[in-house]
């Protein structure tokens, strides 16, 4: 622990606003893990079946029962649908399309910001590489020749040390954010699936699947 808050406290000033960025990057982490992996994730594939079975045998209400039992995206998608009573497959996609609009970017709001807050950080790991450089060769020039090995290992210390902080925490906030995004990428294909699915069923057409996950 001492040594960490020695190499901490030796990269300079700079490390205090990467410290910043890395609390933010752990703050929308935590909150998009949670939506996305915690609340929006369910056995989609049994989800949908059960669904799909239930319209089919004419169980809408069961089926809106069975929607209204989660939070989840993809319950909340065929909720939306199901409450519309339309068997018109014009309407129904009108409602789909507006349910998609409604319900999607609960997974994708803030995603964004990961990659964001992983370059400042960099940026700002450079920018304390600069100013530790600097400091390093204004020593030597400026310094007695008793202090000039001090005063430039100072200075290289901050430039290392602000660098190495900068990535370390520019290296999992984009891990995070990749793994997030795969994460949400498969809850909207289930949603896709659903969703079409779903509509051929409220509309007695044969049933299509798009694909498995």
């Amino acid at each position: 622990m001492t040594s960490l808050l020695e190499y901490y406290r030796a990269g300079g000033p700079v490390m205090y606003f990467i410290l910043l960025v890395a609390v933010c990057g752990l703050a929308v982490f935590i909150e998009r893990f949670y939506t996305i992996v915690i609340r929006s994730k369910i056995n989609g594939r049994a989800f949908i079946e059960r669904v799909i079975q239930l319209v089919r045998a004419g169980k809408i209400e069961d089926a809106i029962k069975l929607c209204q039992q989660s939070n989840a995206v993809l319950p909340d998608m065929g909720l939306l649908i199901l409450r519309s009573r339309s068997r018109d497959e014009a309407d129904l996609q009108n409602v789909a399309d507006a349910a998609a609009l409604s319900v999607l970017p609960r997974l994708t709001r803030r995603l964004h910001y990961l990659p964001m807050l992983a370059n400042v950080a960099t940026l700002i790991g450079l920018l304390g590489t600069i100013f530790g450089l600097r400091h390093a060769f204004q020593s030597v020039s400026l310094q007695a020749a008793a202090q000039r090995s001090a005063a430039l290992a100072s200075g290289i210390a901050v430039a290392l040390n602000a660098t190495g902080f900068g990535l370390l925490t520019a290296v999992p906030l984009s891990v995070a954010h990749a793994y997030l995004v795969s994460q949400a990428e498969g809850i909207i294909e289930q949603v896709d699936e659903f969703q079409v699915r779903l509509i051929n069923a409220l509309i007695d057409r044969p049933d299509v699947r798009l694909g498995h996950r």
